[in-house]
């Protein structure tokens, strides 16, 4: 009897008491931008219930994660990324491929954005990412949180419209023209509609793009009204806005209507600095992008002519961009513009944004804290009571060489273990 009252209610209350505890060897703390030596992380459940100096005794039943030979930090932020598409030669395939198709692919691509540290994604633009976000959170399929924008706005022959390049008598399929609004009353109505689809931030075009079959990937694509309309209805409903911009007028436009933040900015004048600093924009550089789409566009044959020449030039300007905005006291958050090369990469921003001037510690506040600040979640970003157990850990001291970044080799989302090398 006694053996049975044991197993029925004392043990399930001596596992439930169990805790993880980490032994960091190194700890980064990037909203005081230190790092801290030899520290213990206690998780209970999803979150994080104390920090404590030194390798702190246990209990019998708590759990330990030995990384002392490691450098802990918290879990990555990449506040622009696309994760149902990488970047492909082929442009038929979206004349081949239905949702499911890009759905199952996408799978991979979370999984391995995961895997190298990124607890936490803001997806920009896709058909499937907030059906990609549900399932994730449902624990149907592996990968980072994700704050879904759903389908960006853009005006005819923008930057989104898909219709761009075909001929004429394709123009007016009205499945390739869902993301195109025009006026006022369609940017309210367009804003309203990804609400009631479910996303978590509007993205919207404020000028023109790179890979888009138009001939320039700078001009403003939306009146400062139409912007101001987009933005006002989504604060409405409670909703941040994303504008995509590389022209100087777009960039101020979509700053007036008060955008949370520009991505890109690659053509960003001396006034749209001061417009930024003055609102309090945020700059999301996505440089890996510039500089791939670059190198793509090299390979004879892999963009047509009209983008490969738009890719050709945005390389040579995006890093020096970002390193103005920087200096000049912009607020910076981490974001790659994954898809456009190949996911799991994302890494590489870190040492384009120290090579343009940004200390190592920055540039991982600018993934944790900055980037959680930028979307409005207190829960992540940071390593301290209370807050998500969002934590990876990497080989060597990234603070000395941000390669290291690449060396991803734990990952705990919320409390769970999904790598531990």
């Amino acid at each position: 009897m006694r053996k049975l009252f044991f197993l029925l209610f004392i043990l399930p209350c001596l596992l439930s008491a169990q805790k993880t505890v980490i032994y960091c060897g190194k700890l980064i703390d990037p909203k005081n931008l230190i790092v801290l030596n030899e520290m213990s992380i206690v998780v209970d459940g999803n979150k994080i219930i104390d920090v404590q100096k030194g390798y702190i005794t246990t209990n019998t039943t708590d759990k330990i994660i030995d990384l002392k030979t490691k450098t802990v930090m918290p879990g990555l932020i990449d506040c622009h990324v696309h994760m149902d598409h990488e970047t492909n030669p082929d442009r038929t395939l979206r004349f081949s491929q239905n949702e499911a198709d890009i759905a199952l692919e996408a799978t991979k691509f979370c999984k391995t954005t995961l895997m190298a540290g990124f607890t936490t994604v803001r997806d920009l633009g896709g058909s499937t990412t907030i059906a990609l976000r549900n399932a994730i959170n449902k624990g149907y399929i592996i990968g980072p949180r994700i704050f879904a924008a759903g389908k960006p706005l853009s005006s005819t022959g923008g930057h989104g419209d898909g219709t761009n390049g075909l001929k004429n008598n394709l123009m007016h399929i009205p499945e390739l023209n869902e993301d195109v609004v025009n006026g006022i009353d369609e940017c309210v109505k367009m804003v309203r509609q990804r609400y009631k689809e479910g996303a978590d931030v509007i993205k919207m075009h404020a000028t023109g793009g790179v890979l888009s079959l138009e001939k320039d990937g700078s001009g403003a694509q939306f009146s400062e009204e139409e912007m101001k309309a987009i933005v006002t209805t989504a604060k409405d409903y409670g909703l941040k806005v994303a504008a995509h911009a590389h022209g100087a007028e777009g960039i101020k436009r979509a700053i007036r209507a008060g955008v949370a933040s520009i991505e890109h900015g690659t053509y960003i004048d001396d006034e749209g600095i001061d417009l930024m600093k003055k609102m309090g924009t945020y700059h999301v550089p996505t440089i890996i992008a510039g500089k791939s789409v670059a190198d793509s566009a090299k390979k004879p044959g892999y963009y047509p002519p009209i983008i490969a020449k738009k890719a050709t030039e945005v390389g040579s300007v995006i890093q020096h961009a970002f390193a103005k905005t920087y200096k000049a006291g912009v607020k910076i958050a981490f974001g790659t513009d994954a898809g456009v090369y190949e996911h799991g990469k994302n890494w590489m921003e870190f040492v384009y944004m120290n090579e343009a001037g940004m200390p190592a510690l920055e540039c991982i506040k600018a993934a944790t804290i900055s980037a959680a600040d930028l979307l409005g979640n207190d829960m992540i970003g940071n390593i301290e009571k209370g807050k998500y157990a969002d934590i990876i850990a990497v080989d060597g001291d990234p603070v000395k060489d941000l390669h290291e970044m690449k060396n991803v080799k734990f990952v705990m989302k919320e409390g769970k273990v999904f790598k531990n090398e």
